[in-house]
């Protein structure tokens, strides 16, 4: 095994990506970071993990972590400096991700679906938002790595159309939102980079 820290390959704004980089900041993880481009994948990408999509974290010792929540748990056992992950809804990000994601996708983008009916995408949305919302209520965040798990994908989806989102009445959910955006960890792992170009 050699001591170059771990290679993470990333895509700026994918919330697969962010969650991976949030959690790897949480543990204080230090990385070699690949910025790469979607539409064009770098060959050792794909080498390392053929299916291709980010994030895909390289560990010194050759072994490869290419699913998001996996890397999430493994920065956390690395250090867990606030003791987050005994403290996190698994159930609640299995829901964000196999429930809420698909909806997000259609109401994003309705027309990758042209055999399906996407009108009411954006209610499927709004009925996760109101659960969230419940919850972030009563304790103000949603509990351990839940929090940095859910954020990006609240905000992909706010993003959508941010004058139907501050219409909603979830003060709560939009507060916790707006906590999130104006962390020093979310600007810290936000931060451009340059396109990797392997050597």
């Amino acid at each position: 095994m050699n001591n170059a820290p771990p290679i993470l390959y990333s895509f700026r704004r994918c919330p697969y990506a962010i969650r991976a980089r949030l959690s790897l900041h949480y543990a204080g993880v230090k990385l070699q970071h690949r910025e790469i481009l979607l539409r064009d994948k770098p060959q050792a990408m794909l080498d390392a993990s053929p299916k291709g999509t980010v994030p895909v974290l390289i560990l010194p010792d050759d072994r490869v972590i290419d699913e998001s929540l996996d890397i999430m748990k493994w920065a956390a056992n690395q250090n867990d400096p606030k003791g987050w992950l005994a403290q996190t809804d698994f159930t609640l990000i299995a829901h964000n991700d196999t429930i809420f994601k698909p909806q997000l996708d259609r109401y994003k983008y309705p027309t990758r679906y042209e055999n399906e009916d996407c009108s009411g995408a954006q209610e499927s949305c709004r009925i996760y938002f109101e659960m969230l919302n419940t919850k972030i209520a009563e304790s103000g965040q949603l509990g351990g790595l839940t929090d940095y798990a859910i954020f990006p994908f609240i905000r992909q989806c706010a993003n959508v159309d941010k004058d139907w989102f501050a219409a909603l009445a979830y003060a709560p959910l939009q507060s916790w939102l707006n906590t999130h955006l104006d962390s020093a960890i979310f600007k810290d792992i936000m931060q451009k980079h340059d396109l990797w170009q392997p050597s």
